[in-house]
């Protein structure tokens, strides 16, 4: 304190010409417009040079992460080249699915637009009906499910998010098959309820859920998340809630999935159910 006291003694008429100057400029300002303008366009301006060069500095942080995650992507890319083919013409690249018996074509496409903090969410794509993009197609990230075509342009395409509680999923357990519904009930967006899996069935924290396959929109076993918690509910079902994969506000590239298949499943069920 004594130190303190000597320093505003020692320094007084510096620290009382600062004052009374930082004052003269606060009523300058506050009283004539224009050398408000001129500070508000100057303070915007220093701000805006300041968010540019903090941005440059987190991005330079995460290149290593992201060059990480690029390299991981890159391997399992590696891994499947022998069952990949590529058309520069439709910008598709399909994939035979042995497992599930369906065959699958893929498109990548950037969002350029997102919402996660409403009931009912959408995305929008960069890619339209051009690159044969429609309706009713399922969009995956390199994390897991994203949602499912909506709408299309010539070259855009809205998505029904999947924190939107419209949407319900059919999901199962990766070690046992046990399926379900999975929907989001728009309270945290990394979090979705899953339900209809009966009491009896084993269930611990961490365990996998994945997309179940039947759905003629996504293909089987797509990453969908893994439990965080868990009750039963209703006597006989569990209400389970699954942490997801994919996280909604870092979401850039997308991919589009079309099953090839789908229409003469459709046509098929349909035939049974007028029957």
């Amino acid at each position: 304190m004594r130190n303190l006291l000597m320093f505003i003694i020692r320094y007084y008429f510096v620290i009382l010409f600062i004052f009374l100057e930082s004052l003269s400029l606060i009523l300058v300002v506050r009283n004539n417009n224009f050398q408000k303008a001129r500070f508000v366009t100057y303070f915007q301006s220093t701000a805006g040079y300041i968010y540019n060069k903090i941005d440059i500095l987190t991005e330079y942080l995460y290149l290593q992460k992201a060059n990480q995650k690029l390299a991981a992507e890159n391997t399992e890319l590696k891994n499947i080249l022998r069952r990949m083919y590529r058309s520069d013409e439709v910008f598709f690249y399909g994939e035979h699915d042995t497992v599930y018996r369906q065959h699958y074509f893929y498109t990548s496409a950037r969002i350029i637009n997102n919402s996660i903090n409403k009931q009912h969410n959408f995305l929008t794509l960069n890619k339209g009906t051009v690159i044969g993009i429609k309706p009713e197609m399922a969009v995956i990230s390199s994390d897991g499910i994203v949602g499912v075509v909506k709408g299309v342009s010539n070259r855009f395409a809205t998505v029904i998010s999947l924190l939107n509680t419209d949407l319900k999923i059919s999901g199962k357990f990766k070690k046992n098959n046990y399926y379900g519904s999975l929907f989001w009930d728009g309270m945290d967006y990394r979090k979705v309820l899953f339900r209809e899996i009966p009491y009896h069935v084993d269930i611990s924290l961490g365990d996998t859920v994945i997309t179940s396959g039947f759905s003629t929109i996504f293909p089987g076993g797509i990453l969908i998340g893994t439990v965080c918690d868990y009750e039963v509910k209703g006597g006989n079902f569990y209400e389970i809630t699954v942490e997801l994969t994919t996280d909604f506000k870092n979401l850039d590239y997308v991919s589009v999935v079309s099953n090839l298949q789908r229409q003469e499943q459709l046509e098929l069920e349909q035939s049974f159910d007028n029957d």
